[in-house]
Formats: C-alpha cells, structure tokens, sequence
C-alpha cells in the first residue's frame, strides 16, 4: 500500500516542509550539501557528500517501510514502484489508493509519484524538490542541469516539475547500464507490463476528477519531459514509454469525450426543437452547461496531448536508442488505431514512412505492425492513398530485409495492401513478390505463399476464375492449370517441393485432391476438353510426388527448416489418414500412369517414387494383390526399357521397400525382384562372356558396347539397395578394372558402372562381417580391400575427368568406411579390415584436390547467344557443384582424422581466394577440426601462414625487401584477419589456443641479433615475451624431451602464475640474454604480479598509467592482466627507422590487433630461420599498438 504521509505533512503551514522531509531527513538536509548547494570544492567534500548521500538513500528507503496500526493490525508501507513491480494487487486499488492520497495531500502524493518513475529508471538515489515560486526566471535555467562527478562517483540531475525544481542525486556505476526495462526474465518482463497498466489505469480513474485540475498532469508532462531531455539512457527509457503509454490512454479519454459531446449536441438540439420558441428551460440549460463541460474537457485534453507530442515525441522518435525509437513508433500506430479522425492524417503518418529505413530492424518491425493495423480495416486503407503512393516501393523491397522477422511482416502487410487498396500493387510488384514461395525461411515462403494463393489461385470471389464448364473437378483443374502455369513460368526456381510447402497452409484441401491430378493425367483428348501438353504433364507429375511428400513426412523439405518438426495427436492422425489416402488412391492408378508414360524417363523416374509413401498393409488387408503384380510388371518392363540411372535408381528403391520382410506381401515381391535380377545377370554374364572371346578383349562394335554399358548400369543400380553377392559379381567388374588398368581402352560408360560394382560389393561383404566370420575369410577380404584401393588411387590419374572425380569421391568414402568400422564388436576383424592412408596416398588426394579444385579453369571469350549462354552457365554450375563435393569428401577425412590434420593448412590457403564457392565448406572444416581438438588446429592455422608467408618471400626478388603492397600480401593479411574471427568473443574457451599461438609463433629463440627494444615505452613489450619465456620454460621442464603440448582440456593455470624467486631466472637464448638486467627485472616483476590479487593488479596498472601514459588514452576501459588476448583487424604498419626505434625494414611483419596481460602483443610470420619477430609502432596519438597475426 502507500505510505502514509508524516505527521508533518498534516499541518496546512508546514506543507511545502513536509514535501521536503518526506524524501530527506532533517539531518541529511542540514548535512548533505549536495541537496541545496553543488559547488563541491575538495575531493574530500565531494567524498563526504557521496558518503551522506548513500546513507541519506538507505535512510529514507528504510523510512518508507516502517509498520504502522491501521484497524488493530501492522501493515508494512511499501512504495508504489515496489507494489506494481510485484504486482500481488489489483491495478485498481493500487490507483485508488494513490488517488485519496493525492486528495488529502497533493504535493506528497505527487512525490511518490515521481520517486516511482524514478525508481522505474533503475535509480536507486534520492529525489529532494524545490518550489519554484522561490527562485528568479534566470535561477530556474540555472537549474536546469546534469553533472557527472567524476571523483564521487555521483550523478546530478534538476529539472522542472511544475511548480517543483527536481534534484536527483545518485551513484553511477558506469560499466553497470542496466534498468529494470532492458532486465531478461519473466518478472521483469511482468513489471513493464504492469508500468504500462499502472498508467492506462491512472489515467483511466483520474480521468472523472482530478485529470483537470491543471496540476496534476502538468507536473507529470514536465517530469517525463525532463526525465527524456537526460543524458542517462535509463531516464529517457523510462520516461518515454511513460510519455507514450499516457499519450496512448489520453487519447482513449479523448475518444470517450468526443462521443460525449456528440451524445450532448444531439440530445441538445433534440430538446431545442422539442420546446420551440418556448423559453428556455432546466433540462436544456443543463445539457448546455454539460456541453460546454465536455468542450472544455476536450481542449484540456488536447492541449496534453500537444504537450506530450511536441515535448516527447519529436525529440524521442530519432533517439540513438533504438527501443525509445521503436516505443514511439509503436504507440503512433495505436493512436491512428484508436482515434483514427485525428491522427489518420500524413501529418502523422509521415513518421511512420520515415522510419521504414531505419537501421535497426526492431524499428522497421514497429513500423509494418504499426501499418497492418491500419491496412487490415478497409475503412482506414481507403484514406492512406497517398502514403501508400509515397512509400510502396520501399515496402515492397522489404521482403528482401536482412531480419527474418521484418521480411515476414512486410509480406503479411503487402497482403493486406492488395485486399484493402484498389490498384495498390502492379502486376510487376505480384510477380517479384510471388517468387519468394521458393525461399528458404519457411515463415517468409509461407506469407508468400498465402499472398500467391489469395491473388492468382483462389477463385473466391472472382468471377474470371470461375470453372466455366461443370463437372466433379472444375473448380480444382482450374486452380491446377494455373499452379502449372505459375511454376512453368518461373525461369529463376525450379523447386517444386519448396512450392509445395508454400502453399500448404493455404491451399492444402485442392493440394490433396490426388483423384483430380490423376485424372486430368489419363485424360485423352477424345474424352473432351483441352489435354495438357507434354510440359504441363511433367510439371504436374512433380506436383504430385511433392504433394505426396508433403502430406506423408509432414515436415518441411530438405533446406528449408532446421531439423523435422515434432508433430502433435492431431497433426499426426491426419497424417495416417492422408498416407491411407494415398495408398488407396495410387494403388489403383499408378501402374496405369506408369503404362501410359513408361517410355519418358523424367516421369517415370518421378512416379516411381511414390510407392516410397505406402500404407504397405492395405494390399494385405485390402485384398489388392492383383494391383500389386500389376505395378510389379510395369516396374520390370520400365527397367528393361531405360538405361538412365535415376530410372533404375528409382525402380530399385521401390523393390527395397516394397521387399520389407515384416509384411504380408514380401515373398511375392522377393520372386518378381529375383526373377528380375535373374534376368539381368543373365544378360550381363552373355555380354561378358562375348566380350572376352574377342582378340585382347576390345570390343569393337558400338552397339555391344552399348548393350554392355546398358546392362552394367541396371546391375549397378540394383547393386545399391540389394545384396547381389551370391551372383558374385565381384569378380566380373573387377576383371574389368584390371583390364583398365593395363590397357586403358575402356569406354568411361563402362569403366564408371564397373568401377560402382565392386565398390558395393565390398560394402556387401563388409557388412556380412560378423562375430563368428573365420580368419580366413577376413584375411581374404584384406586382401581385396587392399587391391581395391590401389585400383582407385591409380584411377586418379585416368585420362578421363568423370573417372577420376568418380575413383576419388569412392576412394574417400572409402577411407572413412575403413577407418571407423566396428565389424559386429568383433575386434580381430577390426584389426585386419583396419586401414588408414600411408604419407604417398595422403599427398596424392592433397595433390588432387589442389589439382581439380582449386585451380580455376581460362574462360575463353566467345560470342554466344542467350541459349548458348544459359546452357553455359548451367554446365559452370554443374561443375562448380562436382567440385564442392570433392572438397567436401577430402575434408571429411580431415574432420574425422583419416588424413593429417595439417593437411588442413593446404586447403585453408584458399579460404579468402574461394571464399564465394567454398567458404562454407572450409569454415566448417574449420570449426569442426577446433572442436575436435584445439590446440592442433590453432598449430595449423599458423602452419598454413607460414607457408603462405614463406611461398611470398620467395617469390620476391632476393635483392628488394618484401613487398608488403601486393595482392599476395593483402590476402594473407585478411586470411589472418578470417582465422581470428573463428575463435569467438568467449575467451575462457579460445584461452588455452590463443596462449598456445603465442608461445609457438611469438617467441624469440631463432633470431641471429637482438631486437633494439631500448628505452621504457618498449617496457610492455619486454613483459609479456619474458613471461612466455618464462612459462615455455617452465612447461618444456614439465613434459621433458616429448616436446609436445598439452592435450585439449589439460590447462595448466599454475604455468601463467609462476614466480621467481632469489631472483634467478630460467636459461635463456641468445636473444634474451642481449636484453638489457632492467628489462628481466620487469619480467620478474610481472610473472609474480599475475599471481596476485585484483586490487594489486589495478594499482600496478595505474602505476603504468602515470609512467606509460600512452598506454591507455582517455575513454579505454581497463585491461586486466589475466584476460585473454582477443584478434581484431589486422593492418600493415608501417616501417620504422628511428633511433629509438632502430631499423625495421630488414624484417617482415603481418598486423593485428589485440589486448592481454594489461597490453598487448604482436606477432609476425616469418620465413623458415626464424617463427616470428616483434612489431611494435606508435600511432599517431603515441598509443603503443602491440598486434598479432597467427
């Protein structure tokens, strides 16, 4: 509840004194200074009041909560600010209470209301007030002030509150900005909300009494109006969504008045003609006075709301802040929602335009919510014509946003747009926007997708897309013809399954009318009506297997979404009813669609995949065999008739499912699949036995060779998803390869089949590699494997390009098959079939890749046309997809530890070069081998700039120094610059990898003569390299002659705190000992300062500070010598000749910036005598900029 006022307070003569001891007691007032006078002379003074001033807080705080009797019981008085944070009471009685106060005593009342939007701030100070009748026009601007001092730490601020000058005094913690509005979690999220309702309601219970007694609301509009003219973001946070939500419910009380007084006017001159010309009587006098009332009600009001705008608003809406920003525009929108006759204007609507380009994409967010409350009532849309000419473009590019959520919006508002507003978007603006159904964030594809459907598919409400014949499916053909058009017209996506997805929300019920697709399929033009054409055909065979996907997985495709959504009771009963659905449907249909279409490849490839979504159960419990042999037969005769891989593929995948032993029908479809196989062994085996008889076993006559291949293709494809081994079919393509080999004659049509063969062959065996297998067996298979990968890794070197993209994408996969088997926990067969690449097939894969990736092709220049120029493109494409899979499979055997992990450092040297192909796949690789053990790849990250490093040093002429502008150069900078980034902000993680770069890239040891580091500003420098120094010692002692470094994870914090005592030191090198006794004086001085605690660190900082003032200019925060040094940019410095700082150009050197140990360090890759040097320049402010490059 409220506290009550003192007793003070009570006595007429001593009110304004009670309005000042309420928040100040007697003693601070007499005391503390800071309340009357801030003219602070010593920093002793200043200390004092800082010290009275906290007390004089904790004092009145603890005021506020004294016990009082109240009706026989102790009630604690709390403040407002505590009752609504809580929120344990009604927001009613919380103001009602509030409002008796206020009408016993107006002055305390109104000081807790202002030391409540003050503690709303996040100010835990103190709130002592003036009268402003007692001060001069000249002392009042006087006062108007906010200081900062800096000594004691205190924050001034005095600002009018009519008829108060305020003063708020308190402590600052400068690194601390946090206020209860920006606090995370659910119970500072319910106090806003409560702040909120605190004022709607008080405005809302003060609006029948005391909202116009011209006090009240005009010290709370010069409260927030001081508060949001602050310097501390928390006071113009606070007071302007205070500002704003006021504004918001004096808005909703000028609503109710105007309708009063239209109410009144009426009534008014409904009694006027009622009487006549007779007098004037009391019923008329009195709807006259309450006229006048309401009239002078509504000016009162609307010069608040003046106020408020002009003092508020117009400054807050372009504050730095973008939630202040995004506040105004929030509330802006609900005023034209609510009171639309007076804000529904370009006078205000030009604010919400403006801020559509704003940088911040919570305030784009407010502004398209802001406008979809006003597009969606068609009453309100039919006056924004002229807004909606002067921003539609800039709303119909924001689909394009960079913010997910913003992009959402405007597609939803451009959706309202086209229903509300006549002519509001062209047809250009549709077609731009119906292209977005084929993006991949989902939410964005789905409000594309409704926009689409509500404009071109959906015949509601529209006459010209009304069936204009009959029939069972008119309505749906037509929707389908025109979904076929749209997806045949979109020259720039060909992702049926992405369209699908669009639409599924919207469109679902005619998506699932399988029956009108089929039958609009089998329809022959005799039938009447119009036939689709052969491209219509495939599109809709396409429709179909996306919309049989769709409903059968029920989750997005692959791309779109992160991982597959968990469906709930609902969702996943209309699933099963949809895959029974389809069973029942296609069951019947499909072998008559694939008769009709068995000799077109691309459909037959697709219709085949629907089987994939069965209810396997209906032939059983349907009594649909005689359906079953029928798809069967179509099957065979389809394998018989096409060579194409995605065909066989595609009739394979259907035997394998529809082989399933735990169902009814699989001995029936085991025989038709055995027979088949049968069949095509058969002729593989006549083929070969041909084949061999001839002279040298060359086959000369084009059409065998072509039945060959034929037969080679079905068998390979069935090979994938069947175990062919009892056929042993190993031995006849391996023949083949060994042939190859020797000969290399062999069309690629043939060799790429056969090659297929044999490597599922051994996949075959391997996994019939159990417990119980003999040692023979397992020794045999050895010896198989061993052969077969010496067959791939002699293929790499093929003279055809698909035969050796193929032997080296098998040859990878197969590595990786090999390295991580179990073999059934059986352990000797582990040991035999175990194989990891030796050092000469390592670099022949590196050789490869750099070979065939990594080397760019010369575009010769030819005049093409634009079909040849799409066909090129496309063939660009096509290889461009068939490099990033090689890399991709080498850089598995990275990830996974097949190869070398310094193999990595080959393949990150073209991270920047490639970046637009393969950065992706490199960055994972990256990340991937970081996760895996980080101190190895931070190793190879400075291995990989090494090389660089060296390969541009010995590119340059040995009489010139190095050139530090070439293009080589500059992308070793930003490589370096690309490798910092990866390690993250969290630097308790990327510890142990940073200090592990700079022992093993930073240390002296290899270099002929000393540094020139003489004189105190290279003192830093001299600290943080001894200390290395001096824990490298210190670790090399601990691991002994190993030489290796710690495992991941095995941190040593003993080894940065180490101490020298009796002032010996650990050996050093030749370039430590040239140093000069000062310099290792301060590295002792510094090893042993790292031990100690945070106050001595601080003060041996600010001993640096007055010795070294250039190491921390004004506005930089404090370093601590235990933080961890964290990558900036890097930049090329320049070269230093002065004396002090001796001669550089003898020595190259890459930059970065960096911070750690209390300053910096820096670290340059040089060639092979030597792991790095220091770099060190001054820039132009004397500031000692010490950088790293890994």
């Amino acid at each position: 509840m409220i506290a009550e006022p003192n007793a003070a307070s009570n006595l007429p003569s001593q009110k304004e004194n009670a309005v000042h001891d309420e928040t100040v007691p007697e003693s601070a007032v007499q005391n503390g200074r800071c309340v009357r006078n801030g003219n602070l002379k010593t920093p002793r003074e200043k200390r004092k009041v800082r010290e009275q001033c906290e007390n004089i807080r904790r004092n009145s705080s603890s005021c506020r909560r004294v016990s009082q009797l109240q009706n026989g019981k102790v009630v604690e008085a709390v403040t407002l600010f505590d009752v609504v944070s809580m929120g344990k009471q009604a927001m009613q009685s919380v103001v009602d209470d509030w409002i008796e106060a206020y009408k016993q005593d107006r002055n305390v009342a109104l000081l807790d209301l202002i030391n409540f939007f003050i503690q709303c701030s996040g100010c835990q100070g103190m709130v002592t007030a003036e009268m402003f009748q007692s001060l001069h026009k000249k002392d009042v601007m006087r006062k108007m002030t906010e200081n900062f001092d800096e000594e004691t730490g205190l924050q001034y601020k005095k600002f009018i509150a009519y008829p108060w000058i305020l003063t708020v005094t308190w402590p600052v913690d400068k690194d601390n900005e946090d206020y209860p509005l920006i606090r995370t979690g659910p119970y500072w999220k319910k106090f806003k909300a409560n702040f909120c309702e605190f004022i709607a309601v008080l405005v809302q219970q003060c609006q029948c009494s005391i909202l116009y007694d011209s006090y009240l609301m005009d010290t709370i509009i010069s409260l927030l109006t001081g508060l949001a003219d602050s310097m501390v973001r928390a006071f113009r946070h606070t007071s302007t969504l205070a500002a704003m939500k006021l504004l918001t419910a004096i808005v909703s009380v000028h609503l109710n008045l105007d309708v009063n007084k239209h109410n009144a006017q009426r009534l008014y001159e409904v009694e006027k003609k009622r009487i006549g010309g007779k007098r004037t009587n009391y019923r008329l006098d009195q709807l006259e006075r309450k006229r006048k009332e309401y009239e002078h009600k509504l000016v009162e009001i609307q010069n608040m709301m003046n106020a408020i705008f002009k003092g508020m608003f117009l400054n807050r809406y372009r504050d730095v802040i973008p939630e202040i920003r995004a506040t105004c525009i929030e509330e802006i929108g609900s005023w034209i929602k609510i009171y639309p006759d007076a804000f529904l204007n370009d006078s205000y609507l030009k604010y919400i335009g403006w801020m559509l380009y704003d940088k911040q994409a919570e305030v784009r967010l407010k502004c398209l919510l802001g406008l979809q409350g006003i597009y969606s009532r068609k009453e309100l849309a039919s006056r924004m014509d002229l807004f909606t000419s002067r921003f539609k473009d800039r709303i119909v590019s924001m689909p394009l946003d960079k913010d997910h959520e913003v992009a959402v919006q405007a597609m939803k508002l451009l959706m309202l747009m086209s229903q509300n507003c006549e002519d509001a978007l062209s047809a250009e603006d549709c077609e731009t926007l119906y292209q977005f159904v084929y993006t991949a964030h989902r939410p964005l594809a789905v409000a594309a997708g409704e926009f689409l459907y509500k404009r071109l598919l959906s015949h509601e409400g529209d006459e010209e897309v009304q069936p204009k014949g009959g029939g069972k499916f008119g309505a749906s053909t037509d929707q389908l013809k025109r979904l076929i058009r749209f997806f045949l017209e979109s020259e720039l996506h060909k992702h049926v399954a992405y369209l699908i997805d669009s639409l599924w929300d919207w469109a679902g019920k005619f998506l699932k009318d399988w029956e009108c697709m089929t039958t609009l399929l089998l329809k022959n033009t005799e039938d009447g009506g119009e036939a689709l054409s052969d491209a219509h055909e495939s599109a809709l065979i396409e429709i179909i297997l996306a919309t049989v996907r769709e409903a059968a997985e029920g989750h997005p495709p692959v791309g779109r979404g992160a991982a597959k959504k968990i469906l709930s009771v609902k969702e996943k009963k209309i699933q099963l009813e949809d895959c029974t659905k389809i069973t029942e449907h296609f069951i019947m249909v499909l072998p008559q669609l694939l008769a009709k279409y068995s000799t077109d490849a691309q459909k037959v490839a697709n219709l085949l995949q629907i089987p994939q979504y069965y209810d396997l159960d209906v032939y059983s419990t349907g009594h649909l065999e005689k359906h079953l042999d029928a798809l069967l037969r179509g099957i065979k005769d389809i394998v018989a008739k096409h060579s194409d891989m995605s065909v066989l593929e595609a009739s394979s995948r259907t035997y394998s499912i529809l082989c399933s032993e735990d169902i009814a029908i699989y001995s029936q479809v085991d025989h038709a699949r055995t027979e088949l196989i049968d069949e095509l062994m058969g002729q593989l085996n006549q083929l070969l036995d041909g084949f061999w008889e001839k002279a040298k076993g060359f086959c000369t006559d084009a059409g065998e060779t072509s039945r060959m291949q034929s037969a080679l293709r079905r068998v390979a494809a069935f090979h994938n998803t069947h175990d062919l081994t009892k056929w042993n079919l190993y031995d006849k393509t391996l023949k083949l390869l060994v042939f190859e080999m020797e000969h290399g004659s062999l069309p690629v049509l043939m060799i790429l089949p056969a090659l297929q063969c044999t490597y599922f062959s051994l996949l075959w065996q391997l996994a019939a590699v159990s417990e119980n297998s003999p040692k023979e067996t397992l020794v045999a298979l050895q010896r198989e494997l061993r052969r077969f990968s010496q067959i791939c890794t002699c293929f790499l070197h093929h003279k055809e390009k698909d035969v050796r993209e193929k032997a080296f994408m098998i040859l990878c996969d197969w590595l990786l098959i090999l390295s991580h088997q179990d073999s059934n926990n059986n352990e000797e067969a582990v040991g035999l079939l175990d194989y990891l690449p030796n050092t000469s097939l390592q670099e022949k894969l590196l050789l490869f890749i750099q070979e065939h990736v990594f080397i760019e092709e010369e575009e010769e220049s030819k005049d093409l046309t634009d079909e040849e120029e799409r066909k090129d493109e496309s063939c660009k494409l096509d290889d461009l997809h068939k490099k990033r899979s090689l890399l991709a499979a080498y850089c598995k055997l990275i990830v996974y530890n097949v190869v070398e992990m310094t193999a990595a450092a080959e393949v990150y040297k073209y991270y920047v070069k490639t970046y637009n192909d393969f950065g992706d796949i490199i960055k994972e690789t990256l990340s991937r081998m970081r996760h895996n053990n980080k101190i190895q790849s931070a190793k190879t990250l400075i291995l990989c700039l090494q090389q660089l490093f060296q390969t541009h040093a010995e590119s340059q002429d040995s009489s010139s120094s190095v050139d530090f502008s070439s293009a080589s150069f500059t992308n070793m900078k930003e490589l370096a610059r690309r490798f910092s980034l990866t390690f993250g902000w969290d630097q308790v993680k990327s510890r142990e990898s940073v200090a592990m770069i700079h022992k093993y890239g930073y240390l002296q040891r290899y270099i002929a003569e000393p540094l020139p580091c003489r004189g105190d500003e290279w003192q830093p420098l001299i600290w943080y390299r001894n200390s290395l120094l001096a824990n490298e010692d210190e670790e090399s002692s601990v691991l002994g002659s190993s030489g290796e470094w710690s495992p991941v994870g095995t941190s040593k914090p003993s080894s940065f705190k180490r101490k020298l005592s009796n002032g010996s030191l650990p050996e050093t090198s030749q370039t430590e000992a040239a140093l000069k006794a000062p310099d290792l004086q301060c590295a002792s001085q510094l090893a042993s300062a790292t031990g100690k605690s945070r106050k001595k660190l601080k003060s041996r900082e600010m001993h640096l500070q007055e010795h070294l003032p250039f190491l921390c200019p004004g506005g930089l925060r404090r370093r601590y010598w235990a933080s961890v040094p964290s990558w900036t940019n890097f930049d090329c410095a320049e070269e230093k000749t002065s004396k002090e700082e001796g001669s550089w150009s003898q020595f190259p050197y890459l930059w970065s910036g960096s911070e750690g140990y209390g300053v910096g360090c820096s670290l340059a890759v040089c060639c092979s005598q030597m792991l790095s040097i220091f770099c060190i320049s001054a820039n132009e402010r004397g500031f000692l900029s010490l950088q790293i490059c890994c």
